[in-house]
């Protein structure tokens, strides 16, 4: 985000675990979620906090994975290069 003259308006420690709960509000809120596991990229509407795209958004621990962005309405959860370069860069 640097790279690109982008601040973040709120940053969260890694050390606060975000869970179930809190990735259903981050779905409730946003228009889209973007979720990158390795190469593999899923796209959902959100709006809603139905158990799939909860599950989606949730790592092997229960938690949140890393890292998650919210970019207006959008949300992205995990890391895929050209991903970020489209939603970030606009």
């Amino acid at each position: 985000m640097d790279a690109h003259g982008i601040d973040a308006a709120e940053v969260v420690s890694a050390s606060r675990k975000l869970g179930k709960k809190d990735a259903g509000a981050l779905a409730k809120a946003a228009s889209r979620i973007y979720v990158a596991k390795g190469k593999k990229l899923d796209e959902f509407k959100g709006g809603k906090a139905d158990a799939k795209t909860v599950a989606a958004m949730l790592g092997p621990t229960g938690n949140l994975r890393a890292p998650c962005i919210r970019v207006g309405k959008a949300v992205l959860v995990g890391f895929n290069e050209d991903l970020y370069a489209d939603v970030i860069a606009g």
